[in-house]
Parts: C-alpha cells; structure tokens; sequence
C-alpha cells in the first residue's frame, strides 16, 4: 500500500491509498473555497448520561447531486470534485460538513471506489483489503490527535438509510469521549468479569458457535452469525476468532481472510429479498475499544452489520417503543433470519 497525504483549497487533509507503489499522486484542487467554518458543539444530557453533537452548518450539506455532479467523484473532464486527480483506488479526506470538529472531535469521508455506480459488495478481494488497512491506518492516525478516545469506522448504504451521495463510501468518526453503546459493553463485560473471571466476548461467540443455529458462515479466522437478541431484521455480527481490541491489532492472517469473508457477507445481504428487489439498505459499523480504556484488552473487535428492511418493500422503522424507550421489536426471529443468510450463499 502506497500512502500519498496532501490538503484541498480549504485546508481540509486527503490520503490517497493506492494498491501501487509506483502511483504519483501530484493534482493540486483548484476550487476557489472558503476556510471551512464549523459550528460543532458537544452538549452533555444529564438525564441519560450521554453526548449530544450540535451542528448547525450540516443543514447546508450536499444532498442528493445527480450523479454527473457527485463530489466524491474523481475531477475529471474540467469538473472539480473533492478529489483533485482524475482518478484514484481509495481516498479519505476530512468532511466539508463535519458533525464533529475541533475539539469536539473529527469526521471523514472513505471513498471505497472511483466507480459511482459500484457498491462494495462489487469491489474486488485485492479492493476490500485495501479498504481495511485504509481504516487501520485512519485508526492508528486519528488515536494520537489530542482527545480523541474512539474511533468508529462505518458505512451507510442505501436512501432508506439517510444516504445523501450515492457513490459507494463510509466515513469515520474520532469522538472526544466512549460512545454510550461501547459503554454499555463494557459494563456488561466488566459484571461477566466479576461474576464469572471470564470474557464475555468470547463466551459469546463460543456459545454461539455451540449452538450454530444462528451461525451464518465460519472460516479460520473469523465468524458471522445473528446474535441470538438481534435488535434489527437482519443482524450479522463478525468477530475475528483470535480476540483483538481495534483494527490496528488484527493479524495477517485475519487481514488475509477478511475480503473474501467480508464480501461474501455483504452480497448475500443483497440476496436476502429475491431477485429484482433494489440492493438492501444497510449499516456497516466496526466497534473498537476507546483508547484509553484500561480494560481495552477486554473488549473484542467486530463488525456489525443489519438491515432496516424487514421484508420485501418494507422497512423497519424505529417507533414509539424504540425511539422513545430504547426497547427494540424485531418481527423476524434470529433463527430465521441466518437460515435465510445461509439458503442465499454464494454457488
């Protein structure tokens, strides 16, 4: 991997990651923008215990361009995007319209392909690694900026979920603070701690593998499988079968098998409803440990990834009981849902 680091009109940082050593990333942005201008502020709930980002210039955000005016496009024909070459494999940069900013934390763009009608279940094995060590090295960045104690790499796929720009893309948050669901892990594994003097990560994937009923596919490092409270309709959940805190820590061996595992995952996703049904809408999160966590080494790495389609032509809105409560409703049993995620593996 070729890391290539250089700064737009505004100011903004963007890392070109290429495949090749031999690339020569040199297109300097021509835009005539302004200094980006932030508004972003944390307000704490004394209520629930949790953070608020307030961020008022996000009302202005791109949204929803044709697609010959896609900013996430290479600048190509005389069109200038928010990558200056023509051309590229993988590319990050800061977003023009951050939630987070400041000391209030960091937002970014992952921009998976160059190709706006791809997805990533389309991208190749050699394209998904190089995504992966894309969010290995924005890790291993962004855990030294003054503090920052977390890093959520994900991706948003599909209108259904809020997508505002169709080609194919994640991005990445560096919060100032452990987000209240990791927080919840974390206590849950510290009374399994107390209570056991065992890891309930690895209780969990154990139990799950026992059991295999809701196992989805299973390789020799790594396995997928519906937790056995999944909140969403379908719910996959891949852990690295050798436990690891963040992406900086997994093996060559793990880093070797992800893409295949990976994208395996992700086509079947869209299998789930039949053919000629729209790609399934999805959210693609990794859960890493906070930073300074003393316990990291107890927390496992792993990717969740879950669909708010409940069935053909209809989603899973999150109602009165979920919005309001936090007591989710899942009308598809688990069980189900990894027998349908095996019936549609790839022959």
């Amino acid at each position: 991997m070729k890391k290539t680091s250089t700064r737009l009109a505004d100011g903004r940082e963007l890392v070109y990651y290429d495949s090749r050593d031999d690339v020569v990333r040199d297109a300097v942005d021509q835009r005539p923008l302004d200094p980006i201008s932030t508004t972003s502020e944390i307000r704490h709930d004394p209520l629930l215990g949790d953070s608020v980002a307030i961020a008022s210039h996000r009302q202005a955000r791109t949204y929803h361009p044709p697609a010959d005016e896609c900013p996430l496009c290479p600048s190509r024909d005389g069109r200038l995007s928010e990558i200056p070459d023509g051309d590229y494999d993988v590319v990050v940069f800061e977003n023009r319209f951050p939630s987070l900013a400041g000391d209030s934390g960091r937002c970014e763009v992952v921009c998976f392909t160059s190709d706006h009608d791809a997805s990533f279940a389309d991208l190749t094995e050699e394209q998904a690694a190089l995504v992966l060590e894309a969010w290995t090295d924005r890790t291993a960045e962004l855990a030294e900026l003054p503090g920052v104690q977390q890093v959520f790499c994900f991706e948003n796929r599909g209108a259904e979920i809020g997508v505002t720009l169709g080609h194919p893309h994640g991005q990445i948050y560096a919060y100032p603070f452990t987000t209240p669901r990791t927080a919840l892990m974390q206590r849950s594994a510290a009374a399994h701690r107390a209570a056991t003097g065992r890891n309930l990560f690895d209780d969990l994937v154990e139990r799950e593998r026992a059991d295999a009923e809701r196992v989805v596919l299973e390789s020799d490092q790594w396995i997928a499988f519906v937790p056995y409270a999944a909140h969403w309709p379908y719910e996959v959940h891949l852990y690295p079968k050798r436990r690891v805190p963040d992406l900086r820590a997994l093996d060559e061996d793990a880093r070797t098998e992800f893409p295949q595992v990976y994208l395996e995952l992700l086509r079947r996703f869209d299998r789930i409803f039949g053919d000629g049904e729209p790609p399934t809408p999805y959210i693609a999160a990794w859960h890493q440990a906070p930073f300074a966590d003393p316990g990291r080494d107890d927390f496992a790495l792993h990717l969740e990834l879950f669909t708010i389609r409940r069935t053909s032509g209809k989603l899973k809105f999150l109602a009165g009981s979920e919005s309001g409560m936090s007591v989710f409703i899942n009308d598809v049993p688990p069980e189900a849902a990894a027998r349908r995620l095996r019936e549609v593996a790839t022959t």
